[in-house]
């Protein structure tokens, strides 16, 4: 089976340099192997979503020098992921949920549970209340990854988060349904990706089991953090990449990935930068390893 792989912003900002990093690395990857890598635009959350963001980002990928071999958007693939809500639906592997997020709050404070976390109150039907979203039951008691960084690891659903939501209550698909959707469908065969993703992977490998769906391997690169150990996002007013000087803050990144790049690949040009990355790109380099401290 040929290597893909992908990169999937979301339109909620510009790219940033903790964007950059899991770009690059699933990019090189890609390469490396002798495979696709495919550029998806996560646009299906409008309320979070920067007018212009999307066009921005593809013509900031552009201006780095990656090329891609497909270009999607979730926003046009809603029908699609109404039908799978049906199937679990229809399956009872899904139901519909009428509580609201102060009533799970105030369950969770009282039983000392995680705030995320759903203890099945609408399991076994509405007992009254207005149906807002849609749940996916959990049948089965943990879920197992293999890392390609971070090594093997399990992770208990039913004690972590309970039966989640795969549709809101505004009637928009979650991001852990679409995505694992996405990934199967257009077969990919590895994610690369950042380490704040990691759990979302348990969560959308689970609903490809539950639909006996193809699943991709995984390998959660190391996320880029502030000084003050935080993740660099647009919530801690992470700073957008520089359209000058690609080269040089490309560096940055293979640097903060471990691939000891040299100096002069600073002043060479984009196409001598890409060719020595994807001849020396080594995985293996950032095993184990979670997060960087930004140098941008």
């Amino acid at each position: 089976m040929t290597y893909r792989g992908r990169f999937a912003p979301s339109p909620s900002g510009f790219l940033h340099f903790g964007s950059l990093l899991a770009a690059t690395a699933s990019y090189l990857q890609a390469r490396k192997n002798n495979g696709e890598w495919w550029l998806r635009i996560e646009d299906i959350d409008p309320p979070r979503e920067v007018e212009g963001a999307s066009e921005q980002i593809i013509k900031t990928l552009k201006d780095y020098g990656f090329n891609w071999d497909n270009l999607s958007y979730q926003s046009q693939r809603l029908e699609l992921y109404q039908d799978y809500t049906d199937t679990l639906l229809n399956a009872d592997m899904a139901y519909y949920c009428g509580c609201s997020r102060k009533e799970i709050s105030l369950i969770n404070k009282d039983t000392n549970h995680l705030p995320n976390f759903y203890s099945g109150t609408c399991s076994d039907g509405l007992h009254g209340k207005i149906a807002r979203s849609v749940r996916v039951r959990i049948l089965s008691p943990e879920v197992l990854i293999d890392d390609a960084i971070q090594g093997r690891q399990i992770l208990s659903l039913s004690r972590t988060y309970g039966d989640f939501i795969i549709k809101r209550a505004d009637g928009l698909f979650s991001y852990q349904l679409a995505v694992a959707i996405d990934d199967s469908l257009q077969g990919m065969t590895q994610i690369v990706r950042g380490f704040d993703l990691h759990e979302s992977s348990f969560l959308q490998s689970y609903i490809q089991q539950l639909l006996k769906m193809y699943q991709p391997d995984y390998a959660h690169i190391p996320i880029a953090v502030n000084h003050q150990g935080k993740k660099l996002c647009k919530q801690h007013a992470a700073k957008d990449i520089a359209t000058e000087s690609p080269q040089n803050v490309l560096w940055h990144a293979l640097h903060c990935l471990q691939q000891s790049p040299p100096e002069q690949l600073k002043s060479q040009s984009l196409a001598q930068f890409w060719d020595w990355s994807i001849k020396n790109w080594d995985l293996h380099k950032i095993q184990g390893i979670q997060s960087v401290i930004s140098p941008i």
